[in-house]
C-alpha cells in the first residue's frame, strides 16, 4: 500500500472518530492522530465540527494543537510550548517530519529540486551533528516516503527531489492559485514556442527534401545528357571508321600490282 492510500484511510478513520466524540474524548483523538507514525495530513479533521466547535472551550488547547501539526514547525512550537499540551516523543518525531516537509516546499518553484544546507536543518530540528542529521533524513524521511532526495556530504546539503505536500495554512490557497496561474502561463509559453520550433524544423525539413529531389533530378538529366552524347560521339566514331575501312578497302584495290599472265610452254 502507497503512502497517499494509507493517508486516505487513515484520514478517513480519525474524521469518523471526530464527528462521534467530543470534550476530552475528542482531545484523545487527536492526540492519536498526530502521534500516529503514518498520518502527516490534518486539515480534514480540523473541519470537522465536533473539532472546530473546541475554540473557547476548555479543550480549546487540543484544537490548537491540532493546528500546529497542520501548519506548524518545530521551531513553532518551541516558541509556543507554554500554551500547548506536552509532547510525547512520536509527536515530537511527527513534528520534525513536517518540518522537514516545510523546508522542502519554501521557494520551490514547480518541479524544481529544493536545496536545503545542513547548517539550516540541523538548526530547524534541533539535531547537534551531521550524522544524526543524515540518520534523521534516511530513517525517517525517505525511508518513510515523505521526502526523496540525495545527501551531498561534501556540499553539506540535501537535494530534495520529491516532497509528501503538506496542509495549506489559512490565506495560503490565494497565494497558491497564483503560483500556479504564473506555471500555467509560462507552460503555455514554452507549449507555444515549442511549437513554433517543431513548425519551422518541419518547415526545414520539407525544404531539404524539396532541394534534395530536385538535385536528384537535375543529376539524372546530366547522367542522361552525358549518357546521349557519349551514345551519339561512339556511334559517330563507329560510323568515321566504318568509311575510312572502306576507303582503304578500295585504295588496296586500285594500288595492287596486277599478275601478269606468262604463256604456258
Amino acid at each position: 500500500m502507497d503512502i497517499e492510500q494509507k493517508q486516505e484511510e487513515l484520514i478517513e478513520h480519525f474524521v469518523n472518530q471526530a464527528s462521534t466524540f467530543q470534550g476530552s474524548s475528542l482531545a484523545t483523538v487527536i492526540i492519536a492522530a498526530t502521534s500516529h507514525p503514518s498520518l502527516f495530513a490534518f486539515s480534514e479533521i480540523l473541519s470537522v465540527p465536533n473539532v472546530i466547535e473546541l475554540q473557547g472551550t476548555e479543550h480549546s488547547i487540543y484544537l490548537d494543537l491540532l493546528r500546529m501539526f497542520a501548519h506548524g514547525t518545530w521551531s513553532e512550537y518551541k516558541s509556543s510550548a507554554s500554551i500547548l499540551p506536552p509532547f510525547a516523543p512520536d509527536q515530537v518525531l511527527k513534528l520534525k517530519q513536517l518540518t522537514v516537509l516545510t523546508l522542502a516546499e519554501t521557494n520551490k518553484f514547480m518541479g524544481l529540486f529544493q536545496v536545503l544546507p545542513y547548517d539550516v536543518l540541523m538548526q530547524e530540528l534541533d539535531v547537534v551533528n551531521v550524522r544524526e542529521l543524515e540518520d534523521f533524513l534516511i530513517n525517517e524521511c525517505m525511508y518513510v516516503g515523505i521526502v526523496r532526495g540525495k545527501l551531498d556530504q561534501f556540499r553539506r546539503c540535501f537535494q530534495v527531489q520529491f516532497a509528501a505536500g503538506r496542509d495549506l495554512r489559512p490565506g495560503q490557497l490565494g497565494s497558491m492559485i497564483h503560483t500556479l496561474s504564473n506555471w500555467l502561463s509560462t507552460s503555455d509559453n514554452l507549449l507555444i514556442s515549442i511549437q513554433e520550433k517543431i513548425k519551422w524544423a518541419d518547415t526545414m525539413s520539407d525544404l531539404d527534401k524539396k532541394h534534395k529531389k530536385e538535385a536528384d533530378e537535375r543529376m539524372e538529366e546530366v547522367k542522361k545528357a552525358l549518357s546521349l552524347k557519349a551514345d551519339i560521339d561512339f556511334r559517330g566514331h563507329e560510323e568515321m571508321f566504318s568509311e575510312l575501312g572502306g576507303v582503304m578497302d578500295y585504295d588496296e584495290d586500285r594500288i595492287r600490282p596486277k599478275r601478269r599472265r606468262h604463256p604456258l610452254g
